[in-house]
């Protein structure tokens, strides 16, 4: 299965006994969304909700930092994701989100994941049919185990500042990035990490939301200041729009590492120097 899948692919794929279909939708606290109730409202048939929410480290101070690998497979193995699965995510956010659930399923072991290029903005376009409710789960078994190794912590992101063994690239808005807009949470500098680049996650999909690909997609990145052949830390406001970043990498070959508590603990941190204005 490929990495990114068409609305007519998985159309022909559904129903069949290993595939599994998650909805990934989550957005910005206050959005006056519930992502959950607008699945129930409809979705694609056979999908199963991920509640992102939910699959966060509650014992941590920032806001989306990866669970405990233990927490991860049981909620996976309640959505009834199990090893052997092939799984496609979708979401309905202008956040991407769907990229977030594949970059946490690839760290705790799932290796056949795959994004639904366009989203269900772009299924329902098609008039292709949706469902209501929520669907019967099946518990399935998903084995927990762990790979961390292209997840950087703030120490790792320090080193680098002084080493610049990786390229750094924020997935924050302009504003945001060059200090412009002040960021939303409360006693979070304004700014970004010193010597890193900028690329709005905009900047890698076409007007119908679905993705570039292939020299438009590596265009996108040269733009921002990025060599795609040499090694890259994605970073954004709380890792989650940062995954957008590191999954376009990958449908270019390139493996990124993502800093999970991005600017919420940068920008917070009164030990880290801070930069404003553009790269």
């Amino acid at each position: 299965m490929d990495a990114l899948v068409t609305t007519e692919w998985l159309a022909g794929e559904l129903g069949a006994s290993d595939l599994r279909v998650v909805d990934a939708t989550w957005v910005m606290p206050g959005e006056g969304r519930d992502p959950a109730r607008e699945y129930e409202a409809g979705h694609i048939p056979g999908a199963v909700f991920m509640n992102l929410d939910e699959l966060r480290d509650t014992a941590s101070d920032l806001p989306m930092m990866l669970p405990p690998a233990e927490k991860f497979a049981s909620r996976m193995q309640s959505l009834g994701l199990g090893d052997g699965s092939r799984i496609v995510l979708y979401d309905n956010s202008p956040l991407k989100t769907a990229a977030r659930a594949w970059f946490m399923l690839r760290t705790f072991g799932a290796h056949d994941v795959a994004i639904l290029d366009g989203g269900l903005a772009k299924w329902e376009a098609e008039g292709r049919p949706t469902a209501s409710g929520k669907e019967t789960l099946r518990h399935r078994h998903f084995t927990i185990w762990e790979d961390r190794k292209q997840v950087r912590d703030l120490d790792a992101m320090k080193a680098n500042l002084d080493s610049g063994a990786e390229q750094v690239l924020d997935a924050r808005s302009e504003a945001r990035f060059t200090g412009e807009e002040p960021d939303p949470r409360p006693a979070t500098h304004a700014g970004h990490i010193p010597g890193s680049r900028n690329l709005p996650i905009g900047r890698v999909f076409h007007s119908d939301g679905t993705w570039k690909q292939d020299e438009e997609l590596r265009a996108a990145f040269a733009e921002a200041g990025i060599d795609t052949t040499k090694p890259i830390a994605v970073t954004c406001g709380s890792g989650v729009t940062a995954a957008v970043l590191a999954f376009g990498l990958h449908l270019l070959g390139q493996s990124a590492a993502l800093y999970d508590g991005s600017w919420s603990e940068w920008g917070a941190d009164r030990s880290t120097p801070k930069a404003m204005g553009p790269a």
